[in-house]
């Protein structure tokens, strides 16, 4: 298929060649009919030329239209020099974009869709409870049973509302709207504040605090840092055994300051561990109240904050978090 402007090309050289021919006839016959071999000679050329390049924005047409259709597959190896070759390269690269922009909005549609599940999951436990306590109130004349009820649905709230507020501020973190303040923390305040926030825990499970450590300052937002030291030692104290113990370390170096945090528990597996900071991922140690949020909430925290937080753990012995709060960017 010639397209119109390549008739008028062939045409127009088509014109030149004749008018040069009948020039030239009145000089020497013979450099007309050269003229015209010549003239001839070109349009062919061209008319194969033409021919050739078509078929190849053919080919790159009907490729679009795979690509519309879902198939992504093009060969390149066959490409020579040339615009259409350029064109082709150019063409594959942005196909390659949309191909790896698809694959990852599918992968976000199933992460999404799993969330979901875990997150109806996780609210569904303590909705049981709550309705099957909230019936066996409706008949209960016994104020001690009552008031027992009660405290089982209080528990089941509270559980509800951590797990409610956890996942808004993973969302928060997700969307990039949370705001952390750039300013100098006193690590063993933090420590302070955590463990004050778990100090009736602590005593039901008699479990000992042990702090070998010196303070040390980093630069961060205190609020988040809290949280996140708080969610990893709620981890700790959840796998430790009554009369255990609790560690807190320190460790300073010319590159990054280390808070390190210890407990003597049941110690993630090995099949666990590499998984442990991943939403909703239950290890085969994990308490029934665990919920599997906390540890991602914690490394995303620090990771806004340049930290950097690493697990090694031994069955029967225990687990040991290292978090490395940088000097610099790394």
């Amino acid at each position: 298929m010639i397209i119109k402007d390549e008739k008028k090309i062939m045409a127009v050289m088509g014109a030149v060649g004749l008018l040069g021919a009948i020039i030239t006839a009145f000089i020497n016959p013979l450099s007309s009919a050269v003229c015209i071999l010549i003239s001839a000679f070109s349009i062919i050329i061209f008319f194969r030329y033409n021919k050739k390049r078509l078929r190849e924005i053919e080919r790159l047409n009907n490729y679009l239209s795979k690509v519309c259709s879902g198939d992504y597959s093009l060969d390149i190896s066959s490409n020579a020099e040339g615009e259409l070759s350029i064109l082709k390269n150019n063409l594959y690269k942005v196909v390659v974009r949309l191909q790896t922009s698809n694959e990852a909005l599918q992968n976000d549609k199933i992460y999404l869709a799993d969330s979901l599940a875990d997150i109806s999951h996780q609210l569904k436990t303590p909705l049981t409870s709550m309705m099957m306590m909230a019936d066996l109130m409706k008949d209960e004349n016994d104020e001690k049973k009552r008031r027992e009820f009660i405290s089982i649905i209080e528990n089941q709230l509270d559980k509800m509302k951590w797990l409610i507020t956890t996942l808004l501020k993973i969302s928060k973190l997700d969307a990039g709207t949370a705001e952390f303040a750039e300013n100098d923390v006193e690590i063993s305040d933090l420590i302070d504040e955590t463990v004050s926030q778990f100090s009736i825990i602590l005593d039901i499970k008699n479990i000992t605090v042990s702090r070998e450590s010196e303070s040390f300052r980093f630069r961060g937002d205190r609020s988040w840092s809290a949280e996140a030291i708080g969610n990893i030692v709620k981890n700790c104290i959840e796998h430790a055994h009554d009369g255990g113990m609790l560690t807190f370390e320190t460790n300073q170096t010319s590159i990054y300051n280390e808070l390190i945090i210890k407990d003597n528990g049941c110690g993630i597996t090995n099949e666990d561990l590499p998984h442990i900071f991943e939403r909703f991922y239950h290890g085969k140690n994990s308490s029934s109240e665990s919920v599997g949020i906390g540890l991602a909430l914690a490394k995303e925290i620090l990771q806004k904050q340049r930290a950097k937080i690493e697990a090694e753990s031994e069955v029967g012995k225990g687990t040991i978090f290292r978090i490395k709060f940088y000097k610099s960017i790394v």
